[in-house]
């Protein structure tokens, strides 16, 4: 009886990402986290005794698991569908916020860390993440033919581009941004693989 009535974990998590990929992660107190999942301050500090960073870590990864997992499946019928399914998993968190949410992953990277020394674990968690998809894209390219050097080029290229479009859709309040980037990388995608047959 307990256990319904204490948030989940996971609940915690998913909703912190979608906080932080709508108002970024200095936009946003423990408290605010734990509210936008609907989550007592109290069960956020039991499951996240570090607190705020913690729980910024975990979003982050969260959101690398969750678009891990879709690139996999998708890859699996070659890089142009993985293209597809990854921008319109972007397309669909975008529209369905009414342009107000975008990636958990990038809204880390952008923001001011701390004045610590180290780099701070949400942000080496966005490194790994950024650095999954572009690993999942290397390998799916070079196993449809690509080139082994322009594979990593293009992967690269492909997910800076769809971050950066996701940005430019939620300022201008409109998918074109990521509708453009879509016909170009699809066409790199495609000139990459014909060259290579």
């Amino acid at each position: 009886m307990a256990r319904a009535e204490t948030p989940s974990r996971e609940r915690i998590v998913a909703g912190a990402a979608d906080m932080i990929s709508r108002r970024g992660l200095n936009g946003t107190s423990i408290r605010d986290l734990a509210k936008h999942a609907r989550a007592p301050l109290g069960s956020t500090y039991h499951y996240f005794p570090e607190g705020k960073q913690q729980l910024a870590t975990e979003a982050v990864r969260y959101a690398d698991t969750m678009v891990t997992r879709i690139l996999r499946k998708e890859l699996d019928a070659g890089p142009v569908a993985g293209l597809h399914a990854f921008l319109a998993l972007w397309r669909e968190i975008v529209v369905a916020s009414d342009f107000r949410a975008g990636c958990p992953v990038l809204a880390v990277s952008v923001e001011e860390p701390p004045a610590e020394d180290a780099a701070p674990p949400a942000l080496l968690a966005a490194a790994e993440a950024f650095d999954h998809w572009e690993q999942l894209l290397t390998d799916a390219l070079r196993a449809h033919g690509a080139a082994p050097d322009r594979a990593s080029g293009l992967a690269t290229l492909v997910v800076a581009s769809v971050e950066g479009a996701i940005a430019m859709c939620r300022a201008k309040r409109d998918t074109e941004p990521l509708d453009r980037v879509a016909q170009q990388l699809e066409a790199l995608i495609v000139g990459a693989l014909d060259r290579s047959a």
